[in-house]
């Protein structure tokens, strides 16, 4: 494998080919990226924006170009290729699914039917039965080529949790020759990683410990005090998420529930939604094939709380009912993803800024002892994990996140609480209202007037409360639209939020550029998604999959505002002294409010995390460096 620094991953689409990605890689070499992390790339249905919907992977895509585009990119940089083997798309493009024995042979249907395993709940993206050596082979005879051949580094795995047996599939994946496997694993805030053969995740886990930390914890009380006052809910985020969950395994997942009861009649429909949304975790890893049964399984089945005999069945104590336990835990991801991600995170509106896939609203804020702990565990176990603050999954960008993360702060907080109690009434309903006012606190300007209707209306149907996409409120929807259209054009709101958003454009700021440096400097690989270079504003997709202004970012290399001259200087030093980032990681005892490391003894990091750090940070063989001065320096080296 190529020598991994960074990423730069990009959504491929029509309008962006292979070709045009490689027209591309001189701008890239200026930065500092070492590889391109592409989009999946394979033959996916006709229109397709996105390349989820793969309905023929041993071909590489024509829309995108085709095979000897993607080898001509290739030679220009080194790739990491996002590949897609929990499912494909049906309809008459997928050949193995327009014919009937084939689909029973590829895909997960259950015998004697038609009611198929879908990727969540999408009907028309069917599961794949990757636990057969023989589907396995089918479906990445292209990717292995690519791999085994060079033209493809490495793959980053989309929703492994989706397959019967990730770590079986992931053993065979490596045994065929792929270097490099990032999983796409959403891990719970303590939950480790299994003992897989990859390089580590795709970095959510990452992405909310570096915002976590720029969260003042001390904000707590004053921000849950006005959401509990305004909303009337004084409910914890795990209620909240548990709730969500159990609505969406009983209603939007009713046919997964229905199967799990065919194999397993003893368990009602009733217990078996409780159950899947009841687990600490997305879900657990049992082996009824092999009679493995890990201990921390076990201990999470123990927290869930669940009726003895279901937890007989779950620990394989019960004989009979290894495919029901299969199943089950293929079922449970889908649920939390809906329940949590794509429910619970719109009703739960308290700071939105925890509100992000692999998070726990609840959890407001780690300290930065907390941060060491996790960045030395990732340096002794997976010192190649990606790290990411925006992907094309994430709710809100980095630049977004940081800024509704700073209403936390002392100076701002008391600010906050005042705005809402003055807006959030004027509001179609409480929720909403903090929903909208965090959003152009921390997206403003955003511009056209379409891509802030776009995401409220996505919003709102994702919350499943006044409305939803199964049977939509579009009176509703329009009185939120115009509510907070109007709001933008009000001299009395303008007048109040004017003075409280320069100050969270500039504590956000602060806080961007703190989690930057993190995610350049801490242990693994920085991933920076196609645009973030500069400021961006991005809302969730299809707002974080706008086309982006490259030649703007060309022009900005010759001056680079602060943010873009951090990730050059950065990714030079990476460049430059390989050594010291693929070595230790050596916590400081920093004045409070400030987070400092040395990487392999060779480069000290500064990262002011409180807006009032003050003092000096002392390393062995550097000089004396001010507590609040953000920065990366060299052992030796004049500043």
């Amino acid at each position: 494998m190529s020598d991994l620094r960074a990423t730069y991953r990009l959504q491929l689409s029509p309008e962006l080919t292979f070709d045009d990605a490689r027209a591309l890689v001189p701008y890239l070499e200026r930065l500092g990226v070492s590889h391109l992390y592409l989009s999946p790339s394979l033959q996916a249905r006709a229109g397709s924006t996105h390349g989820y919907d793969v309905v023929d992977p041993t071909t590489v895509s024509e829309a995108l170009g085709g095979e000897e585009a993607l080898r001509r990119l290739a030679e220009a940089m080194p790739l990491i290729l996002d590949i897609v083997p929990n499912h494909m798309g049906t309809g008459e493009e997928n050949r193995w699914w327009s014919d009937l024995e084939e689909r029973r042979r590829v895909f997960d249907v259950e015998p004697g039917t038609a009611f198929y395993r879908r990727f969540f709940d999408i009907d028309d993206l069917a599961a794949v039965r990757q636990e057969d050596p023989a589907v396995f082979e089918l479906t990445h005879r292209k990717t292995l080529d690519l791999l085994n051949e060079g033209v493809v580094d490495g793959v980053r795995v989309d929703h492994p949790d989706g397959l019967a047996d990730p770590a079986g599939y992931l053993r065979r994946l490596r045994g065929a020759g792929a270097q490099g496997i990032w999983v796409e694993k959403i891990l719970h805030p303590g939950e480790p990683l299994r003992d897989w053969p990859v390089d580590g995740t795709v970095g959510y886990e990452f992405l909310n410990d570096a915002q976590a930390v720029f969260v003042d914890r001390g904000g707590e009380d004053v921000l849950d005090a006005v959401w509990t006052e305004l909303t009337g809910d004084d409910r914890a985020f795990a209620a909240h998420a548990r709730a969500a969950q159990v609505e969406q395994a009983s209603t939007t997942f009713q046919r997964e529930i229905a199967w799990l009861q065919r194999l397993a009649p003893q368990f009602d429909p009733e217990t078996l939604a409780h159950a899947l949304a009841a687990l600490p975790v997305y879900r657990t890893y049992v082996e009824p094939w092999s009679g493995q049964v890990d201990d921390l399984d076990r201990r999470y089945l123990a927290a869930a709380g669940l009726p003895d005999a279901l937890v007989a069945a779950l620990t394989l104590e019960t004989e009979g009912l290894d495919e029901f336990v299969t199943r089950f835990q293929q079922t449970s991801p889908p649920i939390a993803a809906k329940g949590i991600e794509d429910t619970a995170f719109y009703r739960y509106n308290r700071l939105l800024a925890l509100n992000e896939v692999g998070g726990d609203p609840g959890r407001f804020g780690i300290t930065i002892g907390e941060l060491h702990r996790a960045n030395a565990l990732r340096s002794e176990h997976f010192p190649r994990n990606l790290l990411v603050s925006t992907t094309h999954d994430t709710k809100r960008s980095a630049d977004v996140r940081a800024r509704i993360g700073a209403l936390s702060e002392p100076a701002l907080r008391d600010d906050w609480a005042a705005f809402a109690r003055r807006w959030v009434p004027e509001a179609p309903d409480p929720a909403t209202g903090f929903l909208v006012l965090q959003t152009l606190l921390g997206a403003h300007p955003i511009e056209p007037r379409e891509r802030l209707d776009g995401y409220l209306e996505k919003a709102l149907r994702e919350a499943k409360v006044h409305t939803g996409w199964a049977d939509p409120d579009t009176g509703y929807e329009e009185r939120v639209k115009h509510w907070a259209g109007g709001l933008l054009s009000a001299d009395d709101f303008l007048e109040e939020f004017d003075y409280l958003h320069g100050r969270v454009v500039k504590a956000g700021h602060r806080s961007a550029l703190g989690q930057l440096l993190l995610k350049l400097t801490a242990p693994g690989i920085p991933d920076v998604y196609g645009g973030d270079e500069l400021s961006y504003l991005a809302l969730v997709d299809p707002d974080n999959r706008r086309p982006v202004d490259f030649d703007a970012r060309r022009r900005a290399l010759d001056d680079p505002p602060e943010k873009l001259a951090l990730i050059l200087a950065a990714l030079e030093l990476r460049a430059r002294k390989p050594e010291a980032f693929a070595g230790g990681y050596d916590a400081l005892d920093a004045p409070a409010g400030t987070c400092a490391y040395v990487r392999g003894g060779e480069v000290l990091v500064v990262i002011p995390v409180a807006a009032d750090a003050h003092g000096t940070v002392r390393a062995p063989g550097f000089e004396e460096v001010p507590a609040a001065r953000l920065g990366i320096y060299e052992r030796g080296a004049a500043r």
